[in-house]
């Protein structure tokens, strides 16, 4: 993959803080759009959020049969 190459799909991840949110914004204005709900999980101090982003319009891969 070149190195300027976007992907696809990325799972953004982190402490459910500004930060977190900066970064999916980030992502949204490069023009990533939401995957899917955000996930939510307790690590025994903090909350930790996930969402995945995709690019529109991106080719979908080609399954061949052998």
């Amino acid at each position: 993959m070149a190195e300027n190459e976007r992907l696809r799909y990325r799972l953004l991840t982190g402490p459910d803080d500004t930060s977190f949110c900066e970064r999916v914004s980030a992502a949204l204005a490069e023009g990533y759009v939401l995957h899917g709900p955000p996930t939510l999980t307790f690590d025994g101090t903090r909350v930790i959020a996930g969402q995945a982003v995709v690019l529109p319009g991106a080719a979908t891969p080609t399954i061949v049969e052998a």
